[in-house]
């Protein structure tokens, strides 16, 4: 009688044992921890992701002013004051980039960006209307709120921009800029410091370096952020077409200035801004191109009238009506 042939010993220990499943097999020890904690992990996740009602409520609480500014008094109101801008700036030889200047900033710094959009038809409007000119208004425009964030801040801006550009009819959209103007490398980044630099020192002469050491007293990053953050690639104007040029940046910031509130002294220290482009020249990169292709300019009478004490006056009052007229201040909650 033949034998059954056995196996190795070690052959044997590794024949699996038909009468345990493999599915009832327990885990192993490590395996569970991991996934007990990866499903702890996913519940963290899905509760964070999830806020209370009553979190929610007061996000979005009315005397906190969580959304823009509405024309709560109707786009015919508004329309007409921009109109009335318009209307006095021409009869002071202020060009139209200068009224859009202030006018830009002011509705920027309250947040409405249903008032841009009424902006940005009554400004084309009055370069004529063309395909053209309602692009070139929408290109100044969104320069102008660029240049906002250094006295306003970002968030307004980016809102602000978004529904301005969602309000354009796509064949005004279509032919906006694409490409960034502002991106640093290692090639400009001097190049960009300098030209931050020799904005600071035209606006603020001759007490340029005494206001960066007092900055550097309040904190020693401070003069850092602002020179090289935001007076070198953002209120300096790059190379190209799409510079809104030095007066116009002082009108931006003493319109976004006085229509925030709260900072007089910053006020005054760009009106005298305005005036230091009359005195060192720097005003004449604004003034008329003759070349008939070229993106239209302010006049030299114009921009003296603006930097004198009539032209000040006038350029607060401006303010002060926009902000009337889109319903006051919104900077602080209304309690």
């Amino acid at each position: 009688m033949k034998q059954e042939a056995k196996l190795p010993l070690h052959q044997e220990q590794q024949k699996p044992d038909a009468t345990k499943s493999s599915s009832s097999s327990p885990l192993p020890a490590t395996t569970s921890s991991t996934l007990t904690a990866a499903g702890d992990k996913r519940r963290r996740r899905r509760n964070m992701s999830k806020l209370s009602p009553g979190l929610k409520t007061l996000i979005n609480a009315p005397f906190a002013r969580p959304g823009p500014c509405k024309v709560v008094k109707g786009a015919v109101v508004v329309g007409e004051l921009f109109r009335g801008i318009a209307k006095e700036a021409r009869g002071r030889g202020v060009g139209n980039r200068a009224w859009l200047a202030i006018s830009a900033a002011a509705t920027f710094t309250l947040n409405s960006p249903d008032a841009l959009s009424i902006l940005h038809g009554i400004a084309a409007a009055e370069r004529g209307g063309s395909q053209t000119a309602q692009v070139r208004t929408a290109e100044f425009i969104r320069e102008v709120g660029l240049k906002c964030i250094s006295f306003n801040g970002i968030p307004r801006t980016i809102n602000c921009l978004n529904a301005f550009h969602a309000s354009l009819p796509r064949d005004i959209t279509s032919k906006l800029t694409t490409e960034p103007s502002r991106t640093l490398k290692a090639d400009n980044v001097e190049a960009v410091k300098a030209r931050g630099r020799g904005l600071w020192d035209s606006i603020y002469a001759p007490f340029e370096d005494k206001l960066v050491d007092k900055l550097g007293t309040s904190h020693p990053d401070l003069p850092v952020v602002i020179l090289n953050c935001h007076y070198g690639p953002l209120l300096s104007d790059p190379d190209g077409r799409r510079g809104v040029g030095r007066v116009m940046t002082s009108l931006v910031a003493v319109a976004s200035l006085r229509a925030q509130t709260g900072v007089g002294p910053q006020v005054l220290s760009h009106v005298f801004g305005l005036r230091k482009a009359v005195d060192d020249g720097s005003f004449r990169d604004d003034l008329v191109v003759e070349d008939g292709g070229e993106e239209e300019r302010e006049n030299e009478e114009g921009v003296r009238w603006l930097a004198g004490d009539e032209g000040g006056e006038w350029m607060l009052k401006t303010v002060d009506r926009i902000v009337e007229g889109l319903g006051g201040n919104n900077f602080a909650a209304k309690l």
